[in-house]
C-alpha cells in the first residue's frame, strides 16, 4: 500500500449527507498541515502513532490536543486548526470529509462540537466497525457514488453508536420541524433556477420569515441565504463541468441574469472564477 490514498467525491447532489473528499495516510515524522478552515465537517480517526491538534473552540480560543491511536478529532465547519504528527510515532490516519443536512443532528448526539472535538469510543467493537468503513470508503474511491454513499451512512451510523448512549440516539424523535424543513428543501430544488428570496421560501412554508430562518439554520447549520447560495453554485459548478453551455446560460441557469453577479457569487464558494474553474475540472466532452 502506498503511504497515502486521496480521492474527491464525484457527486454533490445528496442531501441529507454528503461526502466530498476522504483518503488514509502514513504521515511522515512531524508532517503537519494547517492552519486551514474547511467548508465542511472533517474527522480523522488514529490507526496508529501520536500527534497534536490545534484547534479553535467556540469563542475563537486556540486549544491544544494530544491523540493516540484509537481515538479521533473532528474538524468543523470554518473552524481555524492545525495539525502535526508527531516526530518519534507518527500517526497513521484515514479520514472523511462530509456534510448534509443530518449531520450536525448525529454529531450533535455524538456530543463533539468546537469545544469537545475528540473522539473516545465506549465500545471498541463499534469503533473497530467505524474503522473499517472508514478504511473501506478510502480504499474503493473507484466505487460508485451510491455504493459510497451507503457505506458513508454505515460510517455515520458507528461513530454516533461508538460515542453515544443508545438511549439518546433511540430518543430522537420526528419534529414537525423537519417537515417545514424538507418543504423548504423541495421548493429550493424546484425553484433554485427562478429569482426566488428568503421571504418567498418561508411563504411556501406558512412561516414567518424570522421563524423560519432560525429553525433552518438550527437543522441545518447554515443560514437560508447561505444554503440557496450554495445549492446553486453546486448546480452550476455540475453545469460547468459536464457540459459546453457559456458562463451566461450557466448562470441563467442557477437564477442569476447578470452573468457578472454569478461570476462573484461563483468565486464566493469556489475561490476561482467559473472559467478557471472549468479549466480546471470540465470532463473530457469529446465524442
Amino acid at each position: 500500500m502506498k503511504d497515502i490514498l486521496f480521492s474527491i467525491f464525484p457527486n454533490e447532489n445528496f442531501v441529507d449527507l454528503n461526502l466530498y473528499q476522504f483518503g488514509w495516510e502514513r504521515c511522515a515524522p512531524s508532517h503537519s498541515f494547517g492552519p486551514a478552515a474547511r467548508s465542511h465537517y472533517l474527522f480523522h480517526y488514529v490507526i496508529s502513532g501520536t500527534g497534536t491538534l490545534n484547534a479553535d473552540d467556540s469563542s475563537g480560543n486556540t486549544r491544544t490536543y494530544q491523540i493516540k491511536s484509537g481515538q479521533g478529532f473532528m474538524i468543523f465547519p470554518q473552524q481555524i486548526n492545525t495539525y502535526i504528527a508527531d516526530r518519534d510515532l507518527p500517526w497513521e490516519y484515514v479520514w472523511i470529509e462530509f456534510d448534509g443536512l443530518r449531520v450536525k443532528e448525529a454529531i450533535s448526539i455524538a456530543g463533539l462540537s468546537p469545544d469537545r472535538p475528540i473522539y473516545h469510543a465506549h465500545s471498541r467493537d463499534i469503533r473497530e466497525t467505524m474503522m473499517q468503513e472508514m478504511l473501506y470508503i478510502a480504499q474503493h474511491g473507484d466505487m460508485t457514488p451510491f455504493h459510497l454513499m451507503g457505506h458513508l451512512y454505515l460510517f455515520l451510523d458507528a461513530l454516533t453508536r461508538s460515542i453515544a448512549p443508545v438511549r439518546l440516539i433511540a430518543s430522537k424523535p420526528g419534529k414537525l420541524r423537519d417537515f417545514y424543513i424538507h418543504e423548504a428543501l423541495a421548493f429550493i430544488e424546484q425553484n433554485f433556477q427562478n429569482d426566488i428570496s428568503v421571504e418567498d421560501i418561508a411563504d411556501n412554508c406558512g412561516l414567518n420569515r424570522s421563524y423560519f430562518g432560525k429553525i433552518f439554520k438550527n437543522a441545518v447549520g447554515r443560514t437560508p441565504q447561505d444554503f440557496l447560495l450554495n445549492y446553486r453554485m453546486t448546480k452550476a459548478a455540475e453545469l460547468l463541468k459536464l457540459t459546453q453551455l457559456s458562463i451566461g446560460d450557466i448562470g441563467k441557469a442557477v437564477g442569476y441574469d447578470n452573468q457578472l453577479h454569478f461570476s462573484r457569487a461563483f468565486k464566493n464558494i469556489y475561490r476561482l472564477s467559473p472559467r478557471t474553474w472549468r479549466n480546471q475540472n470540465q470532463m473530457n466532452l469529446q465524442a
